[in-house]
């Protein structure tokens, strides 16, 4: 399969490797142009491009950057891509790191922010897992303990071709609802960040509560230090 990867961070940049390890097709960008990701191109055998050509090169394309760069992103990215191109997002809303967003703060989920930004439907995946997990953990089908990923949207074929890379990578897709239903695997909820297995992970959707936690609001976020992130470390950038 053909993946274009926006963002080369923790984690648009495990799914680089990982993606190319399980012999798929990806072509991965940043903000800052294919000849920075020279090193990540030739360790792995992706092709460095820009971000136009990522989001035009793939049947999948991942868009991995700090959501607060989503907005900066080109307003035409995905005009002339074609609708069976499956979009997934795998950011999470940090106020500390993103600002404050007032949509996301008065109740959008952040998937459905990130969609009406790109004006394409959009899949929410990778979110909930860090990055050096998704890179080491991944078991065979029916392990004991495999982790498990929730998948959010409201297209479900796209879902199931999301679902089945995630199969391919060592892990269980869980279809966690729509894209509205997003909220229930953001951070702060009971499945975020804890490598459940797939019972565990439907039984942490079940129980989410779409209050936010202190710690994940803008207005009340406190000062002394920022909750870890699944992308703490990516470049402040565009495209990751």
């Amino acid at each position: 399969m053909r993946i274009g990867i926006i963002g080369a961070g923790h984690i648009g940049g495990t799914l680089t490797r990982r993606f190319r390890s399980l012999g798929h097709e990806v072509f991965v960008a940043n903000s800052r142009g294919p000849e920075t990701l020279a090193d990540l191109a030739a360790e792995t055998g992706a092709t460095a491009v820009t971000v136009d050509q990522a989001a035009r090169a793939g049947e999948v394309v991942i868009v991995s950057i700090p959501v607060k760069n989503i907005p900066t992103l080109p307003k035409d990215l995905f005009a002339n891509v074609p609708d069976s191109t499956v979009v997934v997002d795998t950011g999470n809303y940090y106020p500390r790191r993103d600002g404050h967003i007032p949509e996301i703060e008065s109740g959008a989920t952040e998937t459905r922010w990130v969609s009406r930004q790109l004006g394409r439907p959009v899949i929410k995946a990778f979110n909930t897992i860090y990055a050096q997990h998704l890179l080491e953990l991944g078991r065979p089908a029916g392990s004991p303990g495999r982790i498990a990923l929730p998948v959010a949207g409201d297209d479900k074929a796209a879902k199931a071709v999301v679902l089945k890379l995630i199969d391919e990578l060592g892990f269980d897709g869980v279809d966690a609802g729509g894209l509205d239903d997003s909220w229930k695997q953001q951070p702060g909820t009971p499945g975020y960040g804890t490598d459940l297995d797939a019972q565990g992970v439907r039984r942490a959707l079940s129980e989410a509560k779409p209050e936010r936690l202190p710690g994940f609001r803008a207005a009340t976020a406190p000062k002394p230090a920022a909750p870890r992130t699944m992308d703490s470390g990516d470049a402040p950038s565009t495209a990751g």
